[in-house]
């Protein structure tokens, strides 16, 4: 079913598409129906039950979290609702509570944010998660290289917390510019793959980067 809403005073064409989409959209009927923040969560949860990353105990960073979708999934996953991991989302606004999460407002590229973040977690993270996405232009290559900067700037602070044989999963774009970031990846990493969940849309050029096997430092 496609709900179609009028244009209402004051609301844009573009507004009301989106608006439309959204009221159409069955995985935001679903995040209602199940009480997830966002339907970003079963994108999370479908990379989840194809590579099984994600586990009972483990210490995990998620930056950008706000609304707080893949935070709320990793603490039902992890057990943090129940004491036994720790989920830990670092966003530049305020999210609100919830069991088996921490929120802090900070931005991920601070000096002292590696540090927090250990701090919070007791040690070195098990797994780094960023849906991030830059604020848009209008200006489609632009923003495709914000975005995909931003996708940089998040492994290089993966690869600055993560303990050895920690995952990193990011958003990217399709397009040729996140070749260099695989390269990266693949160097860092003893298995790297593209993944595009069916909570995408199909009409976006998004998708993901999951990087698993991180080679580098001992749990801290």
């Amino acid at each position: 079913m496609t709900a179609r809403v009028k244009t209402a005073r004051g609301r844009t064409v573009s507004s009301t598409r989106w608006l439309e989409r959204q009221l159409s959209d069955p995985y935001v009927a679903r995040a209602k129906r199940e009480s997830f923040r966002s339907r970003a969560a079963y994108k999370l949860m479908e990379i989840d039950e194809r590579y099984r990353f994600l586990g009972p105990g483990q210490r995990i960073a998620d930056l950008g979290a706000a609304p707080g979708g893949w935070s709320q999934f990793c603490a039902k996953v992890t057990g943090a609702e129940k004491g036994m991991g720790r989920v830990l989302g670092i966003d530049l606004a305020e999210i609100a509570p919830l069991p088996g999460a921490e929120f802090r407002v900070l931005d991920f590229l601070a000096p002292e944010a590696p540090q927090i973040l250990k701090e919070y977690l007791g040690g070195s993270a098990d797994v780094v998660l960023s849906d991030m996405a830059a604020n848009t232009t209008g200006h489609k290559k632009t923003d495709h290289l914000r975005i995909m900067a931003l996708a940089e700037e998040a492994a290089a602070f993966a690869c600055e917390v993560l303990t050895k044989g920690g995952s990193f999963l990011t958003k990217a774009l399709q397009g040729g510019t996140e070749r260099e970031l695989l390269l990266r990846l693949k160097n860092e990493f003893s298995f790297v793959r593209h993944v595009k969940p069916q909570a995408s849309r199909a009409d976006s050029a998004e998708l993901y980067l999951l990087a698993m096997g991180f080679r580098g430092q001992t749990r801290g």
